[in-house]
Order: C-alpha cells, then sequence, then structure tokens
C-alpha cells in the first residue's frame, strides 16, 4: 500500500469508472516496476 500512495496520495478523477482506471492503470504500473525489478536466477546443475 505504501508503494501504491508513492504514485500519488489522492485520486485525481471525478468519474467513478475514471477513478477505476485511474486506479488499475497504477496498479499496472506497480506490477511493471515490480517485474522490472525482479532479478531472474538459475539453478546451477
Amino acid at each position: 500500500m505504501r508503494c501504491f500512495k508513492l504514485l500519488g496520495e489522492r485520486v485525481n478523477a471525478r468519474i467513478f469508472t475514471s477513478q477505476v482506471a485511474e486506479l488499475q492503470i497504477r496498479a499496472a504500473l506497480l506490477n511493471r516496476f515490480t517485474q522490472l525489478g525482479t532479478p531472474i536466477t538459475v539453478v546451477m546443475p
């Protein structure tokens, strides 16, 4: 939740459907940042 709030404390959109879209975009950004920051590990035989 802390990382989610780093992208903005408030929801800027006024209409509910726009608010939903804004929050989905934030979640997609966080997922992408997490994916980029996760190292690829390979098990050595």
